[in-house]
């Protein structure tokens, strides 16, 4: 009996095992199903990535990729069907996406310029536009009507000679009546510079280089009156950032040519040069599945913007009016950020008169360039940035053959005291600043502040700048920027303002 119960025992044993194994198998299927997905999206971006190496390997240059997400960083050389998968997760930027830091030994960022000599930009074009070392700062469409004697008043009495003021805001709007087929068409004149003209009128009055801020690809209100023309997720919804703003897609001609008018009537107002900002995508939100139409897939977001810009400048340039544009200064030699956000570097240099890299010292991380708090030390941060840029430009010839676009920095006239380390921003500072740009070899420079409270007695007379200015120590040996430190965590998580303009409207909205 005991023999009969122990064999029955063991049979719903085996029973159960069977069952258990059965059940196991199904839960495997089903979590290989769920995977689907997943594998069919990493398989669509390594296709990606594999397209851009296969490009790289046909021009026989090394090469920098990153995946969609930017967690991930492909170093692939020429001709070597290997690739290197060298993880940065710990590696935070500047800008809260990751970077790569600046080589040893003065290398070149990979990639940097690979087309510059490669390509012809506007051959047969003569340039007989008057190029201006420009000291400027920046003024918003309401300060053209309430703040403009006292800026003119600062202009006349330092060294400041350019008056940056917004024509076409963060929020999509014209600041003054303007017209033309696309600018009727989307409705986006407004008039809140009341009479454009007399300001024209009076600021060259006091003879000021005036500069017409133009916001490109950030753009609610042209996403919202042409939402053909907006980024698009690839359900067919249309994008919108954390501040829940839409942007608009660099791949679309319409929108260049919108730009393009908008910059045509600014010349006829009588501006002396256009400056573009937010050429480039957005860096929040949910970002990772982008439809830009057509051209999905077949061109990075490098080469989306790189060629709106050239086309633009194509366009814009020939009409007599000078055109600057304005970069995240972590892009000058991070091949990471630069594919983030669209924005080349080098590859911009060779269409715009004028490039604008935001290099305020408060916006960097712990570590950069090696120094422990950035916006402690804002002249060695200046040179620092200033110094690679020129490094980075300098596969770029000389000689007038190709375009090659000076540098002018954006320069921090504000205080940062979002930033755990931070200093009061005065007369020394900024000084620092100015003095940094200049031993790097540069000579044009901007001052950024919001609220348009610039600190005075941090400027020299016209006079005494440029006596100044030539009678200036030349640093011996000259200081070569030291590699990137990796920070040990994102720099100013959660408080980073990944614009200047949106530090003026968050501070207004705390006051």
């Amino acid at each position: 009996m005991r023999s009969h119960i122990d064999i029955g025992e063991k049979k719903r044993r085996q029973r159960r095992l069977r069952l258990k194994l059965f059940q196991g198998l199904v839960v495997i299927i089903l979590a290989a199903i769920a995977m689907i997905p997943s594998y069919l999206l990493l398989k669509k971006r390594y296709i990606a990535q594999a397209k851009e190496i296969n490009k790289a390997a046909a021009t026989k240059q090394e090469t920098t990729t990153a995946n969609v997400d930017g967690n991930e960083e492909i170093t692939t050389l020429a001709g070597d069907k290997s690739a290197q998968i060298v993880t940065n997760t710990e590696m935070a930027g500047p800008y809260m996406y990751l970077c790569t830091p600046t080589p040893e030994g003065g290398k070149k960022p990979e990639g940097a310029a690979k087309s510059a000599d490669q390509e012809e930009f506007m051959p047969d074009f003569v340039d007989t536009r008057k190029h201006t070392v420009v000291k400027g700062v920046y003024m918003t469409s309401d300060g053209a009507t309430r703040n403009l004697d006292n800026i003119l008043e600062m202009i006349d009495n330092t060294e400041l000679n350019a008056i940056y003021v917004d024509i076409k805001d963060d929020d999509g709007r014209i600041t003054c009546e303007m017209h033309g087929e696309y600018i009727d068409k989307f409705g986006t004149s407004r008039n809140f510079i009341p009479d454009i003209n007399a300001f024209v009128k009076k600021c060259k009055e006091h003879n000021v280089y005036l500069i017409a801020r133009v916001v490109c690809f950030k753009d609610p209100l042209l996403a919202k009156n042409a939402p053909e023309l907006a980024i698009h997720h690839e359900d067919g919804t249309i994008y919108t950032d954390y501040a829940n703003i839409k942007w608009v897609n660099p791949g679309k001609k319409e929108v260049c040519d919108y730009l393009i008018e908008v910059a045509k009537n600014c010349y006829e107002l009588g501006f002396d040069e256009v400056n573009f900002d937010y050429m480039r995508f957005p860096t929040d939100g949910t970002i990772s599945d982008f439809d830009l139409g057509v051209e999905k897939d077949e061109r990075t977001k490098i080469e989306l913007v790189s060629a709106a810009m050239k086309y633009m400048c194509e366009e814009i340039k020939p009409i007599g009016i000078m055109v600057s544009g304005d970069v995240f200064g972590t892009v000058i030699s991070s091949s990471i950020d630069q594919k983030y956000v669209g924005q080349d570097f080098a590859q911009l240099c060779r269409y715009l008169d004028y490039i604008c890299p935001m290099v305020y010292p408060s916006h960097y991380g712990d570590g950069s360039y090696r120094i422990d708090y950035p916006d402690t030390e804002p002249y060695k941060l200046i040179l620092a940035s200033m110094l690679d840029a020129k490094n980075v430009l300098s596969v770029i010839p000389d000689d007038g053959s190709v375009n090659k676009a000076e540098v002018r920095p954006w320069l921090q006239d504000f205080t940062a005291s979002w930033v755990r380390h931070h200093i009061t921003y005065g007369p020394k500072e900024i000084r620092d600043q100015i003095n940094a740009t200049y031993d790097a070899g540069y000579q044009g420079w901007s001052l950024w502040n919001a609220a348009m409270r610039y600190t005075v007695s941090g400027l020299y007379t016209e006079e005494y700048a440029n006596e100044e200015y030539k009678n200036r120590p030349t640093p011996t040996p000259t200081p070569t920027p030291t590699p990137a430190a990796t920070p040990t965590k994102d720099p100013n998580r959660g408080e980073y303002i990944d614009s200047p303009w949106k530090a003026y409207k968050e501070t207004e909205e705390n006051r």
